[in-house]
């Protein structure tokens, strides 16, 4: 069954996925649909698979590298405490990984919790024009780590 990411994926495929920050071996990095934590990021398969377990040991290992790396370069460009890493697949049964940066700086009364306590509704969408200096910002350093695929199409 199509999911939400495997559309996602046939756009970043195309070049038409404007959250798209780039190719990375597993899959692509995109922008959350939301900032309400500024470089929240998510890493989608390419081929997209049901859930982690669907992947072949070798891929799966790519998978969860790059997520890894992908929240070295997060951490770099944002300067959060650390990363929180989701993986659920319950909404959207196709595998994909949330990558949150979470800050000092965020409300006392959701700092230590997690994620999901935030207002989804009422957070800030992802807007190409204001989000465009993290987007560049993260695929810098994703290059720069030597983690695209082909920078030059990103």
């Amino acid at each position: 069954m199509p999911t939400l990411i495997h559309q996602r994926v046939r756009e970043c495929q195309r070049g038409q996925y404007p959250k798209a920050i780039g190719r990375v071996k597993s899959g692509w990095v995109v922008m959350g649909d939301v900032q309400f934590l500024p470089g929240y990021c998510l890493l989608l398969p390419d081929p997209v698979v049901p859930d982690l377990n669907a992947l072949n040991e070798a891929n799966r290992a790519d998978f969860l590298r790059d997520m890894v790396s992908i929240g070295d370069a997060i951490l770099a460009v944002t300067g959060a405490v650390r990363i929180n890493y989701e993986m659920l697949g319950n909404i959207e049964p196709a595998l994909h990984a949330h990558l949150f940066p979470r800050h000092h700086d965020e409300p006392e009364a959701l700092r230590l919790k997690p994620v999901w306590f935030y207002d989804w509704e009422a957070a800030r969408d992802f807007d190409a024009e204001v989000d465009r200096p993290m987007q560049a910002a993260i695929r810098a350093e994703l290059a720069t780590r030597s983690l695209l695929i082909d920078p030059s199409t990103s």
